[in-house]
Formats: C-alpha cells, structure tokens, sequence
C-alpha cells in the first residue's frame, strides 16, 4: 500500500498542524506492507521527511492558501492517481481538501470547524461537502467529532485519534538555579509563566490573560513574568496594545516565533502553563507542560476539559478576576502544585505520537481495504 502525504496548509512546521505532522512522521516507517510519500510546496522537502527520508514530491503553485485550496480542488485527484497512491492523508483537511475523492482520502480534523467557519470566514459549504465525501475522519478530540456531526457528518465516518506527545523530549527535568533561563536566542528572568499559542483570533484569549496577569501583579506584588510564546497573526496589534496599556508591562514578554523543540526547556524552568484558549480542539501544549512536571491553569472551554481531565486548574476565560485567581493560586498553594503535577505527569503517559501512528496507519489501511 502506498499512502501520500498532503503537506499543504500545515505552514511550513510553524503551527499547530505543522507540529502534528512533524511529530506524526517521525513515528512513521517504511515496510513491506507500507510505504509513505510526502507531497506539498518545495520548500517543505526536508520539512517533515528528513528523519525518515521519506520521498517527497514537490508541487509548483505559489506560496498562497487561496492557490493551494486551488489546487486540491481542481487537480489534487489527478495528482494521485498519477502517483499510484492507494490513499492520501489530508492533515490539514479542515482548510484545504479536494471536493470529491478518486483516490481514497483521509481526512484529519485538528479544529473545531464551526469556530473556523465563523472567525475566517470559511465557506461552510465547501468544508461540509469535502468532509462527507472522504472516506474517513480523524478528529482529535470528542468535541471535535460533536462539531463535525451537527455539520453533518456521519457518526460511523468519524474516528477519535488523540494526539500524541514526545516523552523523549516532554520529561520532568531539573530546574535551572539561576534567575535566568538561557534559551538562544532568550534570556527570559524567572520566575514566570508561560502561554504558547500562536496569536491567531480573539478566541486565543491573549487580551484577557495580559488583563488578569495585570491584576495578579497589582493584587500580589509577586515577581512573576509572563512570557507570550507564538507566532504573530492577525490578533497581534490588539494583544500588543494591552501590553502596551498594562501597568505591568516591565513583566510580561512577548517571544514572537518560539522553535518547538525549545519548548520542553521553557515549560520545564516555569511557574506553570497558563491556556486561556477557548476555541481548542487539541490543546497539545496543556499535555505538553504536565508532561514536563509543571502545574497547568486552564480555559474550561473547548477540548481541554477532555484532555487535561482532573488534572488542571480551570477557569472561565472572560472572567479577568477567575484568571487572576488562578496565577495566584498556581504561584503560592505548594499542595495544590504538588497535586497537579503529579496527577498531569501521570495523565500525560498514556499520550504518545506512537500510538496516533499507530491507529492512523489502521485508519488507511481500512480505506484501502474497503476499496
């Protein structure tokens, strides 16, 4: 069996689904029973098939999301075909997909699709007609899967596939003695916490958390930093107006692009992860910290609930004073850091990128099968 990978739409290893192939790859091989080829814009060649030296076929469209949706619409099918795959996986299905399917299709839903319709202005019609028509949809959480059935996608279609976490990478480690943690090219002074999300819409909730960091300093006086790790996005000028605006402005730093495998060092050196997001259909960064050894303070919206379980500290995300709330008690309660910690490092074992490889490959291999 021979499955192509779609690159496409996951921006270049610089996102949340560029993230999820990354990890996805590493954990897939060749066999006798499998081979994996990869597909997309030619500045991804070494972007995600480097460890495996998967082949990879470069398609020349430019660098734009309306000419790649484009394309998947008008000649992704031909391609395909033309490549003799016996499927394709679409990791980013939930913005660009083909509108019907020549070749068995499996699409992979890491968003809440109506929070996408709504915010970007997606064209419903065209998310809807793609997602019935492939062969398979593997969503990352249940509050996915409820979202994509009230779009009207069959129940028996839908398969729940969390994803995974990097525990060779993710540990609990030593914390640096200094008052800095040396991460090049930051110097970040401690103590701090952390938020890592890229600021991409309002539901991110950057605004509301720089407003409840400002309170907790007014309120406690304690040293605590925040520090805002994300790439830039449309949100950005609004979130960097609050900062600008805050009387804690000293404190709260903003990193701008922060490389993914620096990430375990930062989570593991701070005070706790703070999530405000309420639009998460994954919510990999909360599995990420707790996995690392530190205490995590939460939105009560979206997937997280699901996939921090009891082991999280949560909050209404509008609520400035219930987010203030909770970063002092992350910064002060020694029990309740002691009972986060252990009880998010223990959750966190039983996510692993093996295990979404894994049931990924049985999800195509049944495509293929039912052919």
């Amino acid at each position: 069996m021979k499955v192509g990978i779609d690159t496409f739409g996951c921006a270049h290893g610089k996102s949340g689904l560029g993230s999820y192939l990354v990890s996805l790859t590493d954990c897939l091989k060749n066999d006798e029973n499998v081979t994996f080829e990869l597909f997309g814009p030619e500045i991804d060649r070494y972007t995600y098939s480097s460890k495996n030296g998967f082949d990879y076929k470069a398609v020349s469209i430019p660098d734009k999301i309306t000419s790649e949706r484009q394309w998947h619409v008008l000649f992704a099918n031909k391609f395909a075909r033309k490549n003799k795959f016996d499927a394709v996986l679409y990791p980013a299905a939930a913005h660009m997909l083909p509108l019907h399917f020549r070749v068995p299709g499996v699409a992979v839903v890491n968003d809440i699709v109506s929070n996408l319709i709504m915010e970007k202005n997606y064209n419903s019609y065209f998310i809807k007609h793609s997602l019935k028509r492939a062969d398979k949809v593997i969503v990352a959480s249940q509050i996915i899967r409820k979202d994509i059935e009230r779009l009207g996608i069959k129940s028996n279609n839908i398969i729940v596939i969390h994803n995974g976490i990097n525990h060779s990478e993710f540990y609990p480690r030593e914390q640096f003695l200094e008052d800095f943690i040396d991460i090049k090219p930051f110097a970040i002074q401690k103590p701090y916490f952390i938020y890592a999300s890229r600021m991409a819409s309002p539901s991110k909730k950057h605004v509301e958390l720089v407003r409840a960091f400002t309170l907790f300093k007014e309120r406690t006086h304690f040293p605590h930093r925040l520090v805002l790790a994300g790439s830039e996005g449309e949100c950005s000028e609004a979130v960097y107006k609050a900062v600008y605006e805050s009387s804690a402005a000293t404190d709260i730093f903003i990193t701008g692009f922060f490389p993914h495998e620096s990430f375990p060092l930062l989570y593991s050196n701070s005070e706790g992860c703070l999530f405000p997001s309420v639009s998460e259909g994954v919510g990999l960064p909360v599995l990420e910290a707790m996995a690392t050894g530190v205490p995590v303070a939460c939105s009560k919206s979206g997937a997280l609930t699901e996939i921090a379980g009891n082991n999280a500290l949560y909050f209404d995300s509008d609520n400035i004073e219930e987010m203030a709330d909770a970063m002092e008690k992350l910064a002060s309660d020694s029990a309740l850091r002691k009972k986060l910690i252990e009880g998010g490092v223990e959750w966190s074992r039983r996510f692993s990128w093996e295990k979404t490889a894994e049931k990924t490959i049985e999800v195509l291999c049944s495509v293929c099968n039912a052919k």
